[in-house]
């Protein structure tokens, strides 16, 4: 099989494009087609450019970026692999849940990976997303959530003392959390940019330096207009779409 994808036959320097390019067009193609699956291994960069006659700077460039791509990984010491496969996944923006909700919903199993449970002095941002006051601490928890496994996103969740004064206290569901406490919000306001994820960042979530990614800012509010929550969460970008429903205004809207 590797001697058909990595052939020296096919190759043309003046009508297809770079030659990087032709090897990556021809490995994505392996991958499309299954002839090469989740979790295989390509050959060593030396022996696919003695297969396909390309120089290995050629040979390195082309694999590169494929894993900035997200469709090989790299394992220091082992060589590079064909990604696993993640699902993708369709999240609803007009409902307010939380990471533990929604992978229920799907019937998916959920796991954190704790980074950080614990009181801090706040940020300028934090002290002014939550209308912090003057020596006031805040309660910050960092982790890693997975579903079946596989790392999704990264979530950075900043509260009031008063709205969880034991950070430690929160196991899977924060918002299960403030539920019990009578103090889960009510509606949020979000706001969803592209980013690239930072090298810890994307080691966090099993993707390659720089993948692309997705931030989400959520500010949470009591019914009395209250802020208890601010999160910035970061999401793999080959495994989250967003979804949102557009209506036309009611006829006392457009007035």
């Amino acid at each position: 099989m590797s001697e058909t994808i990595f052939s020296a036959a096919g190759f043309d320097e003046r009508h297809a494009g770079p030659l990087y390019l032709q090897l990556q067009r021809r490995i994505a193609e392996a991958v499309a087609t299954g002839q090469l699956g989740p979790g295989d291994s390509l050959p060593p960069e030396r022996d696919m450019a003695a297969m396909t006659g390309l120089s290995r700077v050629t040979v390195r460039k082309a694999v590169e970026g494929l894993v900035a791509q997200g469709q090989l990984v790299q394992r220091r010491g082992s060589g590079t692999f064909v990604a696993p496969q993640v699902e993708r996944l369709e999240q609803a923006l007009s409902l307010l849940t939380s990471f533990t909700e929604d992978m229920a919903r799907r019937g998916k199993s959920v796991e954190s990976i704790w980074l950080s449970r614990a009181l801090h002095v706040p940020s300028p941002e934090e002290v002014m997303a939550l209308g912090l006051g003057a020596g006031d601490r805040v309660a910050r928890i960092e982790r890693v959530r997975r579903s079946d496994g596989v790392p999704l996103a990264i979530e950075r969740a900043s509260l009031p003392p008063d709205v969880l004064p034991d950070p430690a206290e929160v196991d899977t569901s924060l918002y299960a959390v403030l539920h019990l406490r009578g103090l889960r919000p009510v509606r949020a306001v979000q706001r969803i940019s592209a980013a690239n994820l930072s090298a810890r960042d994307a080691d966090l979530l099993g993707v390659a330096s720089g993948a692309a990614g997705l931030k989400i800012e959520r500010i949470g509010y009591l019914r009395s207009g209250r802020v208890v929550e601010f999160t910035r969460s970061l999401y793999r970008g080959d495994a989250y779409d967003f979804a949102v429903e557009l209506k036309l205004p009611s006829d006392e809207e457009r007035t």
